[in-house]
């Protein structure tokens, strides 16, 4: 809405006729403005729906502004259709004619009888106003004043009609989207008071009733930031509450489609379950089997012990294949999930016990394997009917194939035979004369 600002002591002709112009296009745009407000979905929808809070109060005063805008409309067009008939009844107005509509059209020419103080409606209804019986206002003054009550009044329409087009049927959406949730858990036993996502579907339900029921009742406080009319995208329907809601259903939606995956292959994954389960019995088997080789063939050698048969997870599965027979499927879901990663844990255990328990034989064969490469190094390079050589490589033999094996001794003889071979490859030392030492370490 435009505001009238002529200015200047008289106004001249072609001043008046300007000025006539001018706020002949006020008017209309003023009366396009009103118009459209009146029309306004927001402002039907305020007016039929029961409010509370902060938008029953707000509208309260809107909508005594809008009666008041119309009332300054009337008498806005009073002055206007006077002073157009003043300046229509002659080509060339007198002096006098041009005085009296300079005041029409600068002065404080338009009379309102029984004026109120209206507050805005962020300041919202007092008890009491301050009433007068008639105030005089100018053009400029009287579209001052319309163009505030205006602002105020298409604040609470504009932002009620937004939070209304965003948020209900977004809401309305969500619930639907909820029900089919439902329909699902209860199709899978995930029930209020059974399961922990049917409390939260039950939680989420409350949820959006309530919030629905205060989008509709009370819009203005679901929105944040500026007004949409005083600054355009400054502000934006605050969805925190729906988003909270949106994604805590997500959530239980996740968590009864897991449900219904294992439905469709509770069986299967059972199945490897047990196979698991087995396969670290036998794993265990073979580690008892294992340790009592060791405690017969190694001496001097600390063995751990090997646990027995995980019990409690078959007494687990047993329970996990009672749920599965009777469709238990929200308390399958979990179970099955613990026993196959605790299945997985107690292979993998076996696996480690078996290593632990064969790392004595595993340090037998891996000296074996070192005797006998040297051995065949030895055979290779000529050195097989060496005396020396023979008896270091047979006693090391003995302690290696021998039961129990004393593995440090065992070792220690590897190594005698190592080094009585790596000094049978030196060369002679090129130096001089040196005292002759036999293979055994004494002088000659």
């Amino acid at each position: 809405m435009a505001v009238a600002g002529s200015t200047g002591p008289a106004l001249s002709r072609e001043e008046v006729d300007r000025a006539l112009a001018r706020l002949g296009a006020e008017h209309e745009a003023v009366e396009s403005s009103l118009l459209a407000l009146q029309d306004h979905a927001g402002r039907r929808l305020l007016e039929g729906a029961e409010l509370t809070g902060a938008t029953r109060s707000r509208w309260a005063v809107a909508e005594r502004l809008i009666t008041r805008l119309w009332a300054y409309f009337d008498a806005y067009t009073s002055a206007l259709t006077a002073a157009r008939a003043l300046r229509g009844r002659r080509r060339w107005p007198t002096q006098g004619e041009l005085s009296e509509l300079t005041e029409l059209l600068r002065g404080s020419g338009v009379t309102l009888a029984g004026g109120e103080h209206l507050p805005t409606a962020a300041e919202g209804s007092p008890a009491g106003t301050a009433a007068r019986l008639s105030e005089r206002l100018s053009l400029q003054e009287l579209l001052e004043r319309m163009n505030g009550w205006y602002a105020e009044a298409l604040d609470v329409v504009v932002t009620a009609d937004a939070v209304w087009s965003a948020l209900p049927a977004r809401i309305d959406l969500l619930a639907a989207e909820l029900q089919r949730t439902r329909s699902l858990a209860h199709s899978v036993g995930v029930r209020p008071g059974e399961h922990p996502a049917g409390d939260d579907l039950e939680h989420i339900t409350g949820e959006l009733a309530s919030l629905r029921a205060e989008v509709i009742s009370d819009p203005l406080a679901f929105w944040a930031g500026a007004s949409p009319s005083s600054a355009p995208g400054g502000g934006r329907p605050d969805t925190g509450r729906y988003d909270r809601a949106a994604r805590a259903l997500e959530d239980v939606r996740r968590e009864v489609e897991a449900v219904l995956d294992v439905r469709q292959d509770a069986e299967q994954r059972l199945l490897r379950v047990r196979d698991v389960l087995s396969r670290a019995d036998r794993t265990l088997n073979e580690a008892r089997q294992a340790r009592t080789e060791v405690l017969s063939k190694i001496a001097a050698s600390v063995v751990p012990a090997v646990s027995g048969p995980p019990t409690e997870l078959y007494e687990q599965l047993s329970a996990a294949a009672d749920h599965r027979r009777h469709a238990r499927w929200h308390r399958l879901s979990p179970l099955l999930e613990d026993l196959e990663r605790r299945a997985e844990e107690e292979l993998l255990r076996a696996r480690d016990s078996l290593t632990a328990v064969t790392a004595p034989l595993a340090v037998r064969a891996e000296l074996r394997g070192r005797l006998d490469a040297y051995r065949a190094k030895a055979a290779r390079l000529g050195f097989t009917e060496d005396t020396f050589l023979v008896e270091r490589h047979d006693a090391a033999r003995r302690m290696l194939w021998s039961a129990p094996c004393d593995l440090m001794a065992a070792e220690q003889a590897v190594l005698r035979y190592q080094q009585a071979l790596a000094e049978a490859l030196a060369p002679p030392s090129a130096t001089g004369p040196s005292v002759p030492v036999d293979r055994r370490g004494n002088h000659e």
